[in-house]
């Protein structure tokens, strides 16, 4: 299935509960964009330039596992789980996942890991661009203040309005660019999880596949 949503709309949780109910693969794409972003980073490649994104965009080897009870990053043979969460690449990421090159590169590795399917893949673009045929497509969103929350809860940040600035700094940046914005893919079940508990939430989902795939 394909899961799309904002950030901190609940998604990747969901994704590796509905994942691990379901004995099914699960693929964050978000990481690889901020493996991607981590590599520019680390080789001092001007975030504020495309093209030089762009030119360096085929470099960086970034491999995912897929075990939804502990999914893996490595970059360049790296364990980069970590090191991906920085502020300095949440910050940047943004920026270097509305360059055409790295997302061409990255979209191709994400269609070689879906495969045959069996999986759960979370990100922005995922029923609209990666995985279109995907048999089942959910869209999470949430209220602004509670995604702020969540986020600011999840990374020990305890100034709220800020985070939620943040997030809807990032909401603006990937629905305006001009490759593969954040949409509402067709034949997407939108699924606002605001009044929910991620339990909740999960079940929910779960049981949308399980309709769905009878």
């Amino acid at each position: 299935m394909a899961m799309d949503g904002p950030s901190g709309s609940g998604k990747s949780s969901t994704a590796r509960g509905v994942a691990q109910a379901l004995g099914l693969r699960y693929l964050d794409t978000g990481a690889q964009f901020r493996a991607m972003t981590l590599w520019m980073l680390r080789h001092d490649v001007d975030i504020s330039n495309p093209e030089a994104i762009a030119q360096h965009s085929g470099d960086p080897v970034i491999e995912s596992g897929t075990q939804p009870e502990s999914p893996t990053i490595t970059l360049d043979g790296d364990d980069v789980a970590e090191a991906i969460r920085s502020d300095a690449v949440v910050a940047a990421v943004s920026a270097v996942a509305a360059v055409p090159q790295v997302r061409a590169r990255l979209l191709q590795l994400q269609r070689d890991i879906i495969g045959a399917g069996a999986i759960v893949v979370e990100g922005r673009d995922i029923g609209s661009v990666v995985w279109p045929e995907a048999e089942v497509k959910m869209y999470l969103t949430a209220d602004p203040a509670a995604r702020a929350a969540r986020r600011a809860a999840e990374s020990g940040e305890g100034d709220v309005a800020a985070t939620e600035a943040d997030l809807l700094r990032r909401d603006a940046i990937d629905s305006s660019r001009a490759t593969a914005p954040l949409v509402v893919p067709e034949g997407a079940e939108h699924l606002d999880t605001t009044p929910y508990t991620l339990d909740e939430v999960i079940a929910l989902v779960v049981a949308r596949v399980r309709e769905a795939t009878a």
